[in-house]
């Protein structure tokens, strides 16, 4: 029964060591976090390929990306995507 308690509080003490002490465990948190609340609050900016802005959005939401596009649901419901230019993307 001692060895059991020992193995126990060991175990605890090494994963709560782990996982509080890796970057990977924040960023899990922080994804819990924004799936829960509809997203963070972000600014995303659209540039051309001379560093010219296009468009930018402000607002709380998810942005998702694939192979060739990035795309988004704005505050207003409607679906951004996309393709090409440079897409900064930042977290106010």
């Amino acid at each position: 029964m001692k060895d059991l308690k020992r193995a126990v509080l060991i175990t605890i003490i090494l994963v709560s060591g782990f996982l509080s002490g890796c970057s990977s465990w924040s960023r899990m948190g922080k994804s819990i976090s924004s799936d829960m609340k509809g997203g963070l609050n972000r600014t995303v900016t659209l540039y051309d390929y001379n560093g010219e802005e296009i468009r930018h959005w402000s607002g709380k939401f998810d942005v998702s990306e694939s192979e060739n596009e990035v795309y988004f649901d704005d505050q207003n419901g409607k679906r951004i995507i996309i393709h090409g230019g440079i897409i900064v993307n930042e977290e106010n």
